[in-house]
């Protein structure tokens, strides 16, 4: 009797502990819970929902004009000492030149068309004296879609593609906001890809 419930014992821990590694597997290499903790990606994403951040297509595909990313700031520039990672919308990618004036973005000398912006805000530079990117290869350009409430490359410049963590894809909670963060019209000038928006079944 002893040996069948040690037995038994062991299975378990055996179960718990094979359970536990594939839930780690999966988070570092396949799929991340992530709480959205910042204003800046509203009303495409709002504060305390939850998203599923997609680590796994990243590693044989770029990142695109449109997709929504989740990477790690620049250093000195976290909300908190708890370093949490930025949510951001790419703009601009490798070999791109981004230019913000006259309240527009422009890339390659094209207006984007932003659906996503909140509230059809004019998007300023942080320093007008600084207003035009040229994007080495790796390199991208986000920025949130709250643009008056977004630290973004407009004040620390583009990001290194080393640095970001996954791009965003599927919002899960609250249930009743559950929706893809699925592909729409690329707006013009984003020629590469569709545009992340949330899906019609998402709350704004």
């Amino acid at each position: 009797m002893k040996h069948r419930t040690l037995g038994c014992l062991f299975e378990v821990l055996e179960t718990l502990l094979l359970t536990l590694i594939v839930f780690l597997v999966i988070q570092l290499f396949v799929a991340q819970p992530y709480q959205i903790q910042q204003q800046s990606m509203e009303n495409t994403l709002m504060p305390n929902q939850y998203i599923l951040v997609d680590k796994l297509t990243p590693r044989f595909d770029a990142y695109h004009h449109g997709d929504v990313v989740i990477f790690d700031p620049p250093a000195g520039w976290s909300h908190d000492a708890s370093g949490t990672p930025f949510i951001k919308r790419v703009i601009g990618i490798g070999g791109d030149t981004v230019d913000i004036h006259d309240g527009h973005v422009f890339v390659n000398g094209t207006q984007l068309a932003e659906p996503y912006v909140y509230m059809d805000q004019q998007t300023q530079p942080a320093d007008p004296n600084n207003h035009t990117w040229k994007l080495a290869a790796g390199q991208l350009f986000v920025m949130g879609d709250h643009r008056s409430d977004s630290q973004d490359s407009r004040v620390f410049g583009p990001i290194q593609r080393a640095s970001v963590i996954g791009r965003a894809w599927v919002r899960y909670w609250p249930f009743d906001q559950f929706g893809l963060l699925a592909p729409a019209t690329a707006p013009a000038g984003a020629t590469d890809a569709p545009v992340a928006t949330a899906s019609p079944t998402a709350k704004p």
